[in-house]
Order: C-alpha cells, then sequence, then structure tokens
C-alpha cells in the first residue's frame, strides 16, 4: 500500500542581528493530514481566530488564543502525527568560495538543502507500495523561470539512491507554492518558525515604547507565546537548546524524530569574530 508525505515549507529572508536564512518545515502523511488539519481548525473555531494566523499578528489580546492553538498544534507534535524541522544560519559563519551564482541563487539552494537533509527522508521506512510527496512551499517571491528551475531540482531528487530505494516519487506538479491562508499546518509552522527567529535574535529585548525606554505589550505577549512554544518542545526534548543543532544519537533519528533544529554551516566556511554576547545565545537560547 502506498503512502503520502506532505512537506509544508516557510521561510524567513530578513538578516537577523546575530542569526538568519531561517526555513521552516512541516512534514505529514497521508494517514494523519485530515485529522491534523480539522483539528486545528476547529481549535482555530474555538478561540474566534477566524482569520489567518501568523507570529507578526500576535498581540496581548490575542495571547491566549495563540497559545491554545500551539498547544493542539503540539499535541500532534509530541503524538508523531506532524515532524518539524527548522533550519537557519550564524551571521559568524561565512561561507567561502561562493560565486556570483551562489550568491543570486542562495534561497533556492538552502531550501533545497533543507528538503533534501532535513527531514531524513534518506532514513525513512521502506513502504511496500511506495511514497509519493508532495512540496508545499509558502509562496515563493521570484521569477518564473526561478521557480521552474527550483521544482525541477527537487524533482531530481527522486533520482537519488536513497530515494529510489525508498520508491519516493516527487512529480513537478506535486512541488507548487500555496497560500498559507489555506492550509493551518502552515500557519502553526510560521508561528513556531517566527518565534525562533524572534528570539535568537534578542527581538524580545527590543524598546519599542514611548522613547524607547521600555518593551512594548506587543513585544512581551510574543515572548510569552515564544516561551510556551519552549516549554511544548522542552516537554518532548528536556533541555533543548534552540540555538544549536539538534543532537544525533543514531542516523535514523533524523527521521523519526518529531522536532529537530539545524544550526547549517557551509563545509567550506570562515568563523569571524562575534560578539561575546552572540556566542552566549547559541550556546544557551533560553
Amino acid at each position: 500500500m502506498s503512502k503520502e508525505y506532505i512537506i509544508y515549507c516557510d521561510e524567513s529572508e530578513d538578516k537577523g542581528t546575530h542569526f538568519s536564512n531561517f526555513y521552516g518545515g512541516a512534514l505529514v502523511t497521508s494517514d494523519h493530514i485530515m485529522t491534523v488539519t480539522a483539528s486545528l481548525r476547529a481549535c482555530k473555531a474555538e478561540q474566534n481566530l477566524h482569520k489567518e494566523t501568523k507570529w507578526t499578528r500576535i498581540t496581548a489580546n490575542y495571547e491566549s488564543k495563540y497559545i491554545a492553538l500551539i498547544d493542539c498544534f503540539f499535541d500532534h507534535v509530541k503524538a508523531d502525527r506532524v515532524k518539524i524541522r527548522i533550519m537557519f544560519t550564524q551571521n559568524t559563519v561565512v561561507a567561502r568560495g561562493l560565486t556570483r551564482k551562489h550568491v543570486d541563487e542562495k534561497y533556492f539552494i538552502l531550501y533545497y538543502m533543507f528538503i533534501k537533509h532535513a527531514f531524513g527522508l534518506h532514513c525513512s521506512p521502506v513502504i511496500p507500495g511506495g511514497v509519493r510527496l508532495r512540496v508545499y512551499p509558502d509562496q515563493i517571491p521570484d521569477t518564473r523561470e526561478r521557480v521552474e528551475q527550483f521544482r525541477g531540482f527537487i524533482a531530481g531528487l527522486a533520482r537519488s539512491p536513497a530515494f529510489r530505494h525508498r520508491r519516493i516519487a516527487i512529480a513537478r506538479d506535486d512541488i507548487a507554492d500555496v497560500d498559507s491562508k489555506e492550509h493551518e499546518i502552515l500557519q502553526c509552522l510560521d508561528i513556531v518558525l517566527g518565534a525562533m527567529h524572534f528570539r535568537l535574535n534578542d527581538k524580545h529585548l527590543e524598546k519599542t515604547a514611548r522613547n524607547g525606554t521600555r518593551r512594548g505589550s506587543r513585544t512581551k505577549a510574543k515572548e510569552r507565546v515564544y516561551r510556551h512554544i519552549l516549554t511544548r518542545i522542552q516537554d518532548i526534548y528536556p533541555n533543548f537548546n534552540i540555538g544549536r543543532s539538534t543532537g544525533q544519537p543514531d542516523d535514523d533519528c533524523r527521521w523519526t524524530h518529531p522536532y529537530r533544529h539545524w544550526l547549517f554551516t557551509p563545509a567550506r566556511r570562515v568563523v569571524i569574530p562575534g560578539s561575546k554576547r552572540a556566542k552566549r545565545r547559541s550556546r544557551e537560547a533560553p
């Protein structure tokens, strides 16, 4: 019997103070997608969240509603009905030997690396009837030509030995950017990804109120939502550090773990001096 894997993807292109190039993915199988989607929709309706939910819309008035939605989402993550992966880079680690083409196409190169490696598809179980992989990134802000090239690269993953062994098929038509308004899983992914970008780049410390003397209510609300997300992650993995790659006790864990972070570091790189504060954040990231 065959199966489908659906990967929803989101990204944040903003260059952060300490960390940049945030990519997030949520993988759900055909066995669970209807159950998860219906559950999230019901939770949104119960909380009167009738519009698209996203990290940038969190306010003090909506804080408890977003926490309730996050609890619903992480119940599915903990039960391994949804797998979450977050990838990002550290500004003090710079790739060496990049060509102009590498720089121009960085967005798609990192997206490709994320989809290829983050979920450990190469060590996923062999399904007797094979697997149909669908990849649904949030709307891609680039030319049609580059998007088509990107779809070709992702579809080409099916030709790798590990994917062929597992009979993972990727049709070009199954790689399509989608509108997050129509996909609750993608909306919840946006909240988690935004929370990590927020905390790792010290946005919780920003003074946004009068005269820049104190933090605004929205900033405080976002920090509380972030801390709740961290609590849910640490309920799965005690002492989880958001600023580091999640440990690998074995290769299969890249597939079996319900939640993982990947601090992407290029093979050819140079480390430039950074502030002590930035280094401390990557080690501690509370």
